[in-house]
């Protein structure tokens, strides 16, 4: 049996991963292929939990640093519990969000980069997707979406200011220069159904 493959969707709020994620699933299935959707924070029993206390509350609830711990803690689990067992059994795990939204959402300010990524090492063993796809989309669209999807029910990182969300932006923007083998820019602008062909495109060459 052939070694599944992880494929995860990252962008900034507003951009389309839950959308395009259950597309591309639907698309993958059509093919043959079992795939497993998942998110994080989340994925896993344990995951999931812990996705409670770090998604709720007030901004201050956590310091920077306890805020990057619960996520590397969830994502230990996730991997754990639910992506290596897929992979194994030859499944095709998708993830809406993985250590690429750490990098970007935690690795500001107190952290480092390069501290995300030794919490990583630690929890995950230093586990990547064998592709990332980044969606794109200008601010002001991206803004309306997010406040057409949620309304006044933001969660405590979602509802972060205006520069924070450029930073995550230009974070993401960064990965997908400087790791181009692994982090694909995709347009997430046009027909949702165009997205998802873009996203097709952009793991052919994985597809058995």
């Amino acid at each position: 049996m052939n070694q599944g493959k992880f494929i995860t969707l990252e962008g900034g709020e507003g951009a389309g991963k839950s959308t395009q994620l259950h597309a591309l699933a639907a698309a993958l299935r059509a093919r043959g292929l079992e795939v497993v959707e998942t998110r994080e924070p989340g994925g896993s029993e344990g995951a999931e939990a812990i996705r409670a206390l770090l998604l709720t509350g007030g901004a201050d609830r956590w310091s920077a640093r306890a805020e990057a711990l619960l996520f590397a803690a969830a994502r230990a689990d996730h991997i754990e519990k639910t992506i290596r067992p897929a992979l194994s059994r030859g499944a095709w795990v998708l993830s809406d969000r993985f250590l690429d939204s750490s990098r970007a959402y935690q690795g500001q300010g107190d952290l480092s980069d390069a501290d995300i990524l030794t919490l990583h090492r630690i929890g995950s063993d230093g586990f990547l997707p064998d592709r990332t796809l980044l969606l794109t989309l200008p601010e002001e669209e991206a803004t309306g979406r997010a406040r057409a999807r949620d309304g006044d029910a933001e969660d405590r990182i979602g509802g972060r200011a205006n520069d924070f969300h450029r930073a995550v932006a230009d974070a993401f923007g960064r990965f997908a220069r400087e790791e181009s083998s692994r982090v694909q820019a995709i347009d997430a602008s046009g027909p949702a159904e165009v997205v998802t062909e873009r996203l097709l495109a952009a793991i052919e060459d994985l597809l058995p």
